[in-house]
């Protein structure tokens, strides 16, 4: 990733980057198991320094890449265990790990992981959907149910979850019923079109306050004029460039962990979407607590 050295642990980094190639929690066109690949590939063209904020990720903390989490692909719950585990050790090892995803399955053996450690976690989530559903053809843990399993799970501090860029037809007449009574605060795409977000950036951080937040970002959250290479596309999303309002606007928060999911290459033969998703995870690097400026 960002032609950073390889390692084969998270001992001794601060920050590591990880692969999980997983995406056999999709619902609708798989793929994401390619996006860490593509990711590393496209991130290729980063710098190293952030010439809009100023940050200066490597001059301030020990970053290095240390690959894959060797996930199960045809045992979903297995694959759960196994990313759970490997992230019991980065915690433990004191590191902060940003993630190439995969689908969004993956966040929710994170935050097992995470809030082992941290406790229930805030949570800064940028998606088209949700993820708070029950279940789907009888199954509890695909993409669409991360969130709600890990309400159920204690994993979350729910009063300090916002979810950004919600959008999209739905199952049910009052589809954010369910988010809205556990306390979190979600923002519709709608509240979004044509403006800056930088104002409920203030609000969120504001909101969220000193304790462990974690940032999880699915690429569909942008629309897919800008992002077509994913399974779940929705019309209508966020813009790059407010993409950059949120995570900057992230800065100064205790961020104990970020993923980036659901780039899907082989439907943007551009590269563009493992492009963005590159760009993001390295905003993500910038706005990580103790990243000076230069």
């Amino acid at each position: 990733m960002m032609k950073l050295p390889m390692q084969a642990s998270a001992e001794g980094l601060d920050v590591a980057f990880v692969g999980v190639p997983l995406d056999t929690g999709t619902s609708n066109r798989p793929g994401a198991r390619f996006g860490p690949r593509q990711i590393r590939a496209e991130s290729a063209m980063l710098r190293r320094y952030n010439s809009s904020t100023g940050a200066a990720p490597f001059d301030s903390l020990r970053v290095a890449d240390i690959g894959d989490v060797h996930v199960n692909l045809y045992n979903l719950p297995d694959s759960c265990r196994r990313i759970r585990e490997y992230y019991q050790d980065i915690a433990a090892s004191g590191c902060v790990p940003l993630t190439l995803g995969g689908d969004h399955t993956i966040t929710y053996p994170i935050l097992q992981a995470l809030a082992a450690k941290h406790g229930p976690v805030g949570l800064v989530h940028v998606d088209a959907h949700t993820d708070t559903g029950d279940s789907a053809l009888g199954e509890k843990i695909y993409h669409g149910s991360t969130f709600r399993r890990c309400v159920d799970e204690g994993l979350l501090d729910c009063g300090r979850v916002v979810q950004i860029g919600i959008r999209g037809s739905s199952y049910t007449p009052n589809p954010l019923k369910y988010c809205r009574e556990q306390g979190f605060r979600v923002v519709p795409a709608e509240e979004c079109w044509m403006k800056s977000l930088e104002p409920l950036m203030r609000e969120v951080r504001a909101q969220l306050g000193d304790k462990p937040v974690y940032i999880s970002f699915d690429i569909d959250g942008l629309d897919p004029a800008y992002a077509p290479g994913t399974g779940t596309p929705e019309i209508a999303g966020l813009t790059p460039a407010q993409a950059l309002e949120i995570i900057r606007g992230c800065k100064g928060l205790n961020i104990v962990g970020c993923d980036l999911v659901e780039v899907a290459p082989m439907y943007d033969v551009s590269g563009n979407t493992a492009l963005l998703g590159a760009n993001l995870l390295f905003e993500m690097l910038c706005v990580l607590p103790g990243v000076k400026t230069m």
